[in-house]
């Protein structure tokens, strides 16, 4: 187990909790606690646990999945989660959509791109900033996702989230944030992503005047490591680069609400306190943070340009093996080095949906349009590609060992269609001209030999 051994005045104030922190590693079995003692040791539900807390098991997976695939953590906190609950009344969150959500919004068939989703002006939280670009799959049957943007300029101060459908992965493109989770608080910003788990509850806080970013909300198998075949043991994502928050609580005995999410319904309960208020915790189900810029690619060092699963960051699989529920690849910075060879992505068709954002920087197959903060949908067996310019300066580029710097841009690929949310078709800023950029690619063929 992965232990963090200093005293908890060393992280912060022990009587609020307010640890921070983190403990590498993917997947691992850890433990951690706020206060000395708190942890159990040599068992889990002890009959009285120390400090007055209550033990309690959150599952991510069927209590008899194999033990490499079971995952549980369990909790000591100063009230059962059962506490954190009353009755529910329903509430709207217009914005955020739930697959299936196939509407009528008129925008027929195409390859699509956005500029960036504006700043808010009135406050706006992170919930309340969510807005649903596309919906794939179907949540009831815990397949598929749905890709969402966020934009905001305000704190959840005593409204909390627990997601019961899904996962989600958030991408900060724009402004540093808190989440802080049952388990522990991640600082995050841009360059960095994190997991949330399904079923944990957050809150999100600005560590700046506003942000913005994407979310891929994932209703199926949990994202774990791809497997890396050939390449080995190292290279691409390594599990040390991932970082999971130590126990940290919030002890506020204050209204507070808690916003469930199910089903895509959303629901509110009115409490008297935080819920977050675990003190102690060991296990695997638990949130996590991870640097981008720690990637290590793998890229052709001869000739060609290798498919983009070889950036492939995280991945969610599918019943069907090397098909994936979600992929999460990235295209970060890296050298090209391919002798005789058009060095940026090819034009092609695909069976999977494609659903790209920009960081920070300009991607190397879209120089111009692809703004960051901006997005593109390219479903399944559309074709795309190099844009007019970037295939004519590629074709004709001096061949030498070239850096590709200050680039970030990544990809939700589902192997569902992905479908338009009336937000997306008709309120975000969609490029009606996105089409264009390929305008300029000429026929150069005359039927006779010799490079053109």
């Amino acid at each position: 187990m992965n232990k963090v051994s200093e005293p908890a005045a060393m992280h912060g104030n022990p009587v609020t909790g307010a640890n921070t922190g983190y403990m590498p590693g993917f997947g691992n079995d850890f433990e951690t606690e706020a206060l000395p003692g708190a942890l159990p040791q040599g068992q889990n539900s002890p009959q009285k646990c120390n400090y007055g807390l209550y033990a309690e098991q959150l599952s991510g997976s069927p209590f008899t999945a194999p033990r490499g695939e079971n995952e549980r953590s369990w909790l000591y906190r100063m009230r059962p989660s059962v506490k954190h609950t009353g009755r529910f009344a329903r509430i709207a969150v217009d914005a955020w959509k739930t697959a299936p959500h196939q509407p009528e919004h008129g925008l027929a068939l195409g390859q699509y791109r956005w500029d960036p989703v504006p700043l808010p002006e009135a406050s706006t939280d992170f919930v309340s900033g969510i807005h649903t670009m596309t919906t794939a799959g179907d949540v009831n049957t815990q397949a598929g996702m749905a890709t969402h943007v966020y934009a905001c300029n305000a704190d959840m101060v005593d409204d909390y989230l627990m997601n019961a459908d899904a996962e989600l992965l958030v991408v900060p493109q724009l402004g540093r944030i808190e989440v802080f989770t049952e388990l522990g608080r991640m600082a995050l910003g841009p360059r960095e992503i994190a997991i949330i788990p399904r079923g944990m509850i957050f809150k999100v806080t600005l560590l700046d005047k506003e942000a913005r970013g994407y979310i891929c909300e994932n209703y199926g198998a949990k994202f774990t490591l791809p497997g890396r075949g050939p390449i080995g043991a190292n290279c691409l994502a390594n599990p040390r680069d991932f970082k999971t928050p130590v126990a940290a609580y919030e002890e506020k005995e204050t209204p507070c609400r808690l916003i469930v999410k199910w089903c895509g319904t959303f629901n509110v309960t009115e409490i008297g306190h935080s819920p977050l208020d675990v003190v102690a915790w060991h296990g695997n189900y638990a949130p996590f943070k991870y640097d981008l810029t720690t990637f290590s690619p793998v890229g052709a060092i001869l000739f060609d340009h290798p498919d983009p699963s070889i950036f492939t960051v995280l991945t969610a699989p599918s019943e069907t093996p090397g098909t994936a529920n979600i992929d999460f690849v990235i295209f970060p910075e890296r050298w090209l080095v391919a002798e005789h060879s058009f060095r940026p992505p090819w034009y092609h068709r695909n069976i999977m949906s494609e659903f790209m954002g920009n960081i920070y920087g300009a991607y190397d197959a879209k120089q111009e349009g692809f703004a960051p903060g901006g997005m593109s949908l390219h479903n399944c067996m559309l074709p795309h590609g190099p844009d007019s310019q970037a295939f004519e300066g590629a074709s004709n580029v001096d061949l030498k060992p070239h850096k590709l710097t200050e680039t970030m841009a990544f990809m939700f690929e589902t192997r569902f269609p992905q479908h338009l949310t009336e937000y997306a078709a008709s309120e975000a800023p969609l490029q009606n001209d996105y089409a264009a950029c390929w305008t300029g690619l000429e026929k150069k063929f005359d039927g006779t030999p010799g490079i053109k």
